[in-house]
């Protein structure tokens, strides 16, 4: 009860609409021997009910039963119970993913790379920041069209969920739309947060509008520290980018009919 209260408390931006609580754990089964990891108890809360409850005055066990939590008869057991609700990753838009990190080094310049392989390097890169609280990332079938572009799973039973990622391999600011329009694709997918990559940097409108919102920006200095933290090194020069950009569209110019 105590962390679905904080959960609620903490959702100053009103995004939460209710939680669920599977409470997972990991102990030996004094009949086995062996190390298990069990559901042993599960609720889902909706906030606006949630918040009319008075908890310094309830008897805990009343309220989860009803609150229609079901739980193992003794948890002390570790008998394991169906959670009401599990985190769904099955997506159509999921494709295999492939190797970019190794194959960056102190020259590559990220605002340079194909866009496509910027995508996979940011799957890869997220991976290696959720391994060791065993989550998962999938990357999704490029579109271009500002979806989503990779999705993580983070398993951890009280701050994990769902997390939509969008790559912005870009040489200039990125304005307020492209965050607008990351809140959207979180609201839209269900997601706890949204975490938005590019190689530039994001305009005083686009921080003002991620304030007191589940959304996380991440600049191209943010990258490279990211990088860095996992022990890959690249740069990024905007510059270069910016010509590469002129000399693209002039040949394309050149080429029209």
């Amino acid at each position: 009860m105590r962390t679905i209260h904080e959960l609620f408390e903490a959702d100053t931006a009103d995004a939460l609409d209710a939680v669920a609580f599977n409470g997972i754990v990991t102990a030996v089964d004094k009949t086995s021997g062996h190390k298990v990891t069990a559901c042993i108890l599960s609720v889902v809360c909706r906030k606006v009910a949630f918040m009319q409850i008075n908890l310094a005055g309830i008897d805990p066990k009343a309220c989860f039963k009803n609150l229609k939590g079901v739980a193992a008869s003794k948890l002390s057991g570790l008998s394991s119970v169906p959670p009401i609700m599990m985190i769904d990753k099955e997506d159509r838009r999921f494709i295999e993913g492939y190797g970019v990190v190794d194959s960056i080094n102190e020259g590559t310049n990220l605002a340079t790379m194909n866009w496509e392989d910027f995508e996979h390097l940011i799957r890869e890169l997220f991976e290696q920041e959720f391994v060791s609280t065993g989550g998962e990332v999938k990357v999704t079938q490029a579109s271009r069209d500002g979806g989503v572009d990779a999705i993580a799973f983070d398993p951890d039973p009280i701050r994990g969920g769902k997390i939509v990622i969008q790559a912005k391999r870009y040489a200039n600011t990125v304005g307020v739309s492209a965050v607008r329009d990351l809140y959207g694709t979180v609201m839209n997918e269900g997601a706890i947060k949204g975490i938005l990559v590019t190689t530039a940097d994001y305009g005083p409108d686009a921080y003002e509008f991620a304030k007191g919102k589940p959304l996380t920006l991440l600049n191209g200095s943010n990258l490279l520290h990211l990088l860095e933290k996992h022990g890959h090194n690249a740069r990024i020069n905007l510059h270069e980018a910016k010509q590469e950009n002129k000399k693209f569209y002039s040949s394309a110019l050149h080429v029209m009919p």
